[in-house]
């Protein structure tokens, strides 16, 4: 049978005669082993609760500083190639202490000597290396190593083994740093222990994070607020600890870059920037959601001082989708060059593309195109939500008729729309995936909408960017999708302001 956090599970039960002194601390030190391993249990299902790189973060440092008995600690990421520190965060430490951490020299403060590694000169002066487990320590003990007795031999009946190392278990390669009392120890240097005295601290206990596959993660530094040190139960129990930790976090960071890294691609598909065209001022806002979704927008000056406005959504998510997505923005920006002023013809041609070369594929799309100096805008749409006219006098949607998205008839044709705008009105154009984030039906959404742009300050509806901030904070409140409504959903809202 396999050995569990470090207890032997042969361990001999003692003799039938053995004093009642020796039966009680035996079974103080069984039920010391339930109590970690039920701590152990407790932390790692905590942490296994966590969703996100963020919380799964706060969880370690806070996990952490409960088994070495420590209130404030910090967590430095190395970069994806491992050259730099990626990001710090901090466990009871504002920004400000953080920055004040970070401006300690590299060859002084514990946690950068961490991510560049110890090197073969082994720890700095003045620190006190551990290795975790494999320290030479008894982690049942609370004082650190004591020097073997008669009691601890093992040819000693009376007293029970020490615990093993797990069987197949590589020794543990964790080699902390600690910093017993900072201010004493005048051989760090100075900055480090002025820092360490403008924040009140006493003594820090620092760990590599490292996967089992030997992938540097980063290092953990707990803190505390007088001389102090992790005995070496407290060690032990954090080694084992971080040996499931470092595993996830390995896995959410590797998930939270792809992440990042399916953002960036996306946006590359859409524009870089705006255009600016005489008569009207342009605002949007895009937030991917965690699968890349299909939904995309476009701005473009066309001849003439025309402008063409376009919202749309691919069904799907992933890179597949964003590629068609890209697809079918370059296809229309190229057909809104050569036909923009019949916005008709301009899904029709894409549609016909869509059905041709990606036959599996249905979309919806929204195709405007402006004269800023007339104010007038002529709009079709294929399955696409209808725009919103907002202004000083009027809040309305623009009555767009219905119509199949694109790829789901065998010829598509559909009306156009003139509109015709006044002086100070902007038309927003949105994703579906606003809506579905907003959440509740389709009625319910649309209400909402609209209330939030008749509620919008006059400051704000003179100011675009100001306009579509104020409906994402009031459609969307505290951070995007955490609305109720559905979190994987892209969003875009594109407006345009008449003057």
């Amino acid at each position: 049978m396999p050995n569990v956090a470090g207890i032997n599970p042969t361990l001999p039960p003692p003799p039938h005669n053995a004093p009642v002194d020796q039966l009680a601390a035996v079974q103080d030190q069984l039920a010391g082993w339930i109590s970690d391993l039920t701590t152990l249990h407790d932390l790692t299902e905590r942490l296994a609760r966590t969703r996100g790189l963020d919380a799964a973060l706060d969880e370690l440092l806070s996990a952490g500083a409960t088994l070495v008995g420590a209130r404030r600690g910090l967590m430095a990421l190395t970069s994806a190639d491992g050259s730099s520190p990626e990001r710090t965060v901090g466990l009871g430490l504002a920004r400000s202490d953080l920055g004040q951490i970070e401006t300690i020299p590299r060859t002084s403060a514990s946690y950068a000597r961490l991510l560049d590694g110890l090197g073969p000169e082994g720890p700095e002066p003045g620190a006190t290396a551990t290795h975790g487990a494999d320290s030479g320590e008894d982690p049942q003990d609370g004082a650190g190593p004591e020097r073997p007795d008669s009691s601890e031999r093992p040819d000693n009946p009376e007293r029970p083994k020490r615990p093993e190392s797990p069987e197949g278990a590589e020794p543990s390669r964790r080699q902390a740093i600690a910093y017993p009392d900072i201010a004493a120890d005048e051989r760090l240097h100075p900055l480090h222990r002025e820092v360490a005295a403008r924040l009140g601290l006493g003594a820090s206990y620092a760990v590599p994070l490292t996967a089992h596959d030997g992938t540097r993660i980063g290092a953990a530094v707990w803190l505390y607020d007088g001389p102090a040190e992790p005995n070496a139960r407290q060690r032990h129990l954090l080694d084992l600890y971080l040996r499931c930790a470092t595993e996830q976090l390995a896995r959410d960071l590797e998930l939270a870059r792809a992440r990042a890294d399916v953002a960036v691609v996306h946006e590359e598909l859409l524009p870089s920037r705006l255009p600016r065209v005489p008569g009207v001022h342009l605002a949007v806002r895009h937030r991917t959601g965690p699968a890349g979704g299909g939904d995309w927008y476009d701005a473009l000056a066309l001849p003439e001082e025309a402008l063409g406005l376009a919202v749309g959504r691919v069904t799907g998510t992933g890179p597949a989708t964003m590629a068609a997505m890209g697809r079918l923005r370059a296809a229309l920006r190229a057909y809104a060059v050569m036909e923009g002023e019949d916005p008709v013809a301009v899904l029709s041609d894409l549609e016909l593309l869509l059905r041709l070369t990606e036959p599996a594929r249905t979309a919806t799309a929204l195709f405007g195109y402006a004269e800023p100096a007339a104010r007038r805008v002529v709009i079709a749409g294929a399955g696409h939500c209808p725009p919103l006219i907002t202004g000083a006098a009027r809040t309305e949607y623009a009555e767009t008729s219905l119509s199949a998205p694109l790829g789901m008839l065998a010829c598509w044709e559909a009306p156009s729309l003139e509109i015709a705008l006044r002086a100070g009105e902007t038309l927003l154009l949105y994703s579906d995936g606003l809506l579905h984030r907003i959440g509740g039906n389709a009625d319910q959404a649309f209400t909402r909408l609209r209330s939030a742009a008749v509620n919008a300050p006059p400051e704000a509806r003179a100011n675009p960017d100001a306009l579509v901030d104020h409906l994402l904070r009031c459609l969307l409140p505290a951070e995007i999708g955490e609305s109720g409504g559905a979190a994987d959903e892209d969003v875009v809202l594109l407006a345009a302001h008449f003057s």
